[in-house]
């Protein structure tokens, strides 16, 4: 078995990929976001970026109008986050025009993100669950953490996220301590050896998890 090398940039036709968010893709990204909204996301008790949006962009417009605007606003985050927040890095997973989720990179933590949210946060759109896309996406992720200096990247999950704890800990995740109603793990953002699948591996299903 290979290395696991964690590679986001070998582009292979028809493979999902890691990108940046891109208007290009705003009507598919759109359609994501109604499907969470179907699954009841985005309520006053939902406080996760998907809820966010759903909240302030995606219920105040009809279609995707409204990706665009979105997009401008998530985008100085990286550079010039608002106050009380950090620095924030996004990139989509793609299959062709298809977008299947997102995943943000905080650049450092504070002290709410130390306790829950860590430097990782990720959402696969409903339709693209159970087939590992989940634990590929942050595989791909993790190097570019890496990048920003992050060496372990905290990263939590809901205790009863069966399926979350999963992704965490086949990426090399480790246990630390629960919080209140979130578990902690630290995942290391660089290879390690010992034969870990890579991107393509968990793609093509033979050391996939289902998911």
């Amino acid at each position: 078995m290979r290395l696991w090398t964690r590679s986001a940039s070998l582009s292979v036709m028809g493979m999902p990929e890691l990108i940046r968010p891109t208007v290009r893709l705003g009507e598919s990204f759109a359609e994501a976001i109604d499907e969470f909204i179907a699954e009841g996301r985005g309520g006053p008790d939902d406080n996760s970026l998907t809820g966010d949006i759903i909240r302030n962009f995606a219920n105040r417009r009809e279609g995707s109008t409204w990706v665009a605007d979105f997009l401008e606003f998530e985008g100085r985050w990286e550079t010039d986050p608002p106050e009380y927040f950090v620095p924030m890095s996004v990139y989509w997973w793609v299959e062709g025009d298809r977008y299947l989720g997102r995943i943000s990179i905080r650049h450092r933590l504070n002290q709410q993100l130390s306790d829950i949210g860590g430097h990782i946060g990720y959402d696969m759109r409903p339709s693209a669950r159970r087939r590992g896309h989940a634990t590929a996406m942050l595989a791909a992720a993790l190097p570019r953490a890496a990048e920003l200096g992050i060496d372990r990247a905290l990263i939590t999950c809901d205790r009863d996220n069966v399926a979350s704890r999963k992704v965490i800990e086949r990426n090399g995740g480790v246990y630390e301590d629960r919080r209140g109603k979130k578990l902690r793990f630290w995942v290391p953002t660089r290879p390690r050896g010992g034969g870990r699948p890579d991107r393509q591996e968990w793609l093509s299903g033979e050391t996939r998890p289902v998911l």
